[in-house]
């Protein structure tokens, strides 16, 4: 295992990393985030008759830059949960490592499972919650929250702290089982690449293409699970007072379809957002880091 001061210079490093490489993601994905969230969100009114009628009332309702509504909040969030979800990662790979440095494929699961639950608490709940909230409030004919931090501010009036962790479990699960699926798939892959020599640097456009497996695995895994956590951190979280009481209502009252509401919008999402932050990131940290932080 690496000296204390090392290990501590490598989590800090990815947490940089990963804080960049989320900030930049974002920018790019956003508008595909957004759109997936108000057909899920769209079960009382029904006012969108799919994806591309979401988008084409969006942009004539509120103009093009409609899209990006409610942006800084996923971008603040999305710097402070990929920072925390590659921080994490590297913590847990040099706890869990063997004597060598070496990583069974149990333990590359593991670290990427712990690291999704780690930002799951530290950040990916509070601000997800918020930002929900946020965007079902554009759904009223006189919206109650003035912006971001008004809308902060009276939702924590309102609910408490407890109210921006509602769907922590649902969320964690979600959280975990992704950067399990994400980090274990990627690391094969990049062993699979490289062999047994471990100075091999990964071309980065099949990093890309790694990513792309990657996420798409991830979504195919537990669209689901997102689905349930996006319900109960919603404007009507309060009537499903659990993970399981909130799939039972989803499935009795709209059948088992609901659960797969906006996966073609995620699984694009997910799969430009994986490749694209593990591109970034590796790029920091190989490229960058690596030659001016040692």
């Amino acid at each position: 295992m690496p000296p204390k001061d090392k290990r501590e210079k490598k989590v800090l490093k990815g947490a940089l990393a990963g804080g960049i490489a989320g900030g930049l993601e974002v920018l790019f994905t956003y508008p595909t985030d957004f759109i997936k969230t108000q057909l899920q969100l769209d079960r009382f009114e029904k006012k969108y008759d799919g994806t591309l009628d979401c988008i084409r009332k969006t942009i004539k309702r509120h103009g093009f830059f409609g899209l990006y509504r409610g942006m800084s909040i996923l971008l603040l969030g999305s710097i402070a949960k990929v920072a925390s979800r590659f921080g994490a990662y590297e913590f847990y790979t040099l706890e869990l490592q063997e004597e060598d440095g070496s990583h069974t494929i149990l333990k590359t699961f593991l670290s990427g499972l712990l690291a999704g639950a780690t930002e799951a608490v530290v950040a990916v709940t509070p601000l997800e919650t918020i930002k929900l909230k946020i965007m079902n409030d554009m759904h009223r004919t006189r919206p109650r929250y003035n912006g971001l931090f008004h809308g902060v501010r009276c939702i924590l009036r309102r609910e408490g702290i407890r109210g921006i962790y509602r769907g922590l479990s649902a969320t964690v699960l979600k959280q975990g089982t992704n950067q399990a699926i994400r980090f274990f798939l990627m690391v094969t892959q990049k062993d699979l690449y490289a062999g047994t020599d471990s100075a091999v640097i990964v071309p980065m456009p099949l990093i890309g293409i790694f990513g792309v497996i990657s996420g798409a695995a991830s979504v195919l895994g537990n669209t689901p699970i997102d689905v349930i956590k996006t319900r109960m951190q919603g404007f009507k979280s309060i009537k499903n007072k659990s993970a399981m009481e909130c799939a039972t209502e989803i499935l009795r009252k709209e059948g088992a379809g609901a659960f797969f509401k906006g996966s073609v919008m995620r699984m694009a999402r997910v799969c430009i957002d994986v490749a694209l932050t593990f591109m970034i990131y590796d790029s920091l940290m190989e490229y960058v880091f690596a030659n001016l932080w040692t």
